[in-house]
């Protein structure tokens, strides 16, 4: 171990001074890489780890309010709710909301919530918390969520489903066997006319001139690099914002999509973002830029109905006009509800026509050459035949989820088929 120490750097004993002459100069080689570039995810990544458990709620809490359609935390208005109808409230804000809020487990407030002392405390317990998200600057003075408080969501939400997936072994990299000049180096082979010098097996060539005996290196001993590129790839992800997604469902689909959009772009497969309800409520054309994905989907929020027709005929407008695979992937838990503005029409044809008009859009989307899975998480049977044929025409995949912990793995998996 070296130490310095500024002020008490010790000298060697005196030496005599020699002049030193440069009796000539030769260039140096100049090694051509690049410097490490901490990248954005690690950046992310970074923030998250500086911030103590405290922030870690703070910023789950702010999650799970944005997934639930809650804007503000209004102290008198929270605890009126909890008051007045418990069980409402409890739907309205989930646990995790009630606990952070009242410092208290969810169900012990429930079976206290009408004695006038806890009452009190609880009050007092809310209006401490929110005062003190407002000094963090994560609530403005109307107690509306900041965008601060935004971000420190998002930074959670990156930190817990990049932990949640690494342990899994779901980010192998998905290579092909397409020859690149820009891809990593991987085996060797016989050196042919044309190939690159920068791409000259030097140990390797030499060894094999060793091993036939070779005094001078020939042109049959060379051995050349062979490099791997990685496919390219874009991938338009679709979550449904229905009013039936909100909560959990729609936090599991926010967290899978992150999950995605971490282990495509990573691969330089670029990702599209489609947010839809009745309308198309939000679109990020494909791209690289993963804090950009990141921050769209945190803010997603879950109202009105469901027309996924709409979320494919937009989704053929983002995909590139070239040869590259083209995937859409849908993540939604009910039948598309959403039957038009047109009129005249009795009950069953207006029951029919969403399923219709999907299954037209998906037609369309399978001739641009774009192929189509489905997640559907908690279907009814008419929306799991529904979705089995949109996969089926779109010649992607169905999935049906029960069980909403394994939804990033189903993405993921989804990604690597057809990913190619």
């Amino acid at each position: 171990m070296v130490i310095f120490d500024s002020e008490k750097q010790k000298q060697p004993p005196s030496q005599p001074q020699t002049e030193t002459t440069i009796s000539e100069l030769s260039k140096i080689d100049e090694l051509q890489g690049k410097l490490a570039r901490q990248t954005e995810e690690d950046k992310l990544m970074h923030s998250v780890l500086e911030n103590d458990k405290k922030a870690i709620r703070e910023g789950k809490l702010i999650e799970d309010a944005v997934n639930n359609g809650v804007s503000s935390f209004m102290p008198d208005l929270f605890f009126q709710n909890l008051v007045k109808n418990y069980t409402l409230a409890k739907q309205l804000y989930g646990e995790t909301i009630i606990r952070e809020m009242t410092g208290y487990d969810a169900d012990y407030v429930s079976k206290n919530i009408k004695i006038p002392e806890f009452q009190k405390a609880i009050k007092k317990n809310i209006k401490e918390k929110a005062r003190k998200m407002q000094d963090e600057g994560l609530l403005d003075q109307d107690y509306q969520i900041t965008d601060e408080g935004i971000e420190l969501a998002m930074l959670v939400m990156y930190a817990e489903e990049l932990d949640h997936i690494t342990p899994k072994g779901l980010q192998g990299e998905r290579l092909h066997k397409k020859v690149s000049h820009y891809g990593d180096r991987e085996d060797e082979r016989m050196h042919h006319l044309g190939d690159r010098y920068r791409d000259l097996a030097l140990k390797k060539s030499v060894k094999t001139a060793i091993r036939r005996g070779h005094q001078m290196l020939e042109d049959d001993d060379l051995r050349v690099f062979e490099r791997q590129s990685k496919g390219q790839c874009t991938i338009v992800y679709a979550i449904d914002a229905s009013g039936s997604m909100n909560g959990r469902k729609i936090g599991t689909a926010k967290r899978a999509g992150i999950a995605l959009a971490y282990k495509a772009i990573k691969n330089k497969d670029k990702v599209g973002l489609i947010i839809f309800g009745e309308d198309i409520l939000d679109v990020v054309e494909p791209t690289l830029d993963f804090p950009l994905l990141l921050k769209k989907m945190v803010k997603i929020r879950a109202a009105k109905k469901t027309d996924i027709a709409k979320t494919i005929e937009r989704s053929i407008t983002l995909f590139p006009h070239t040869s590259t695979t083209k995937h859409l992937l849908i993540i939604s838990d009910a039948l598309p509800t959403s039957t038009g503005k047109e009129g005249g029409k009795n009950e069953e044809d207006l029951e029919q026509e969403p399923e219709q008009r999907t299954l037209r859009a998906a037609g369309l989307a399978c001739n641009k050459g774009i192929t189509i899975s489905v997640v559907g998480i908690q279907l009814d049977q008419r929306g799991k035949e529904l979705g089995e044929k949109l996969a089926e025409m779109g010649k992607g995949k169905f999935y049906v989820v029960r069980d909403l912990e394994n939804v990033d793995k189903l993405i993921l998996e989804d990604y690597r088929k057809f990913a190619h």
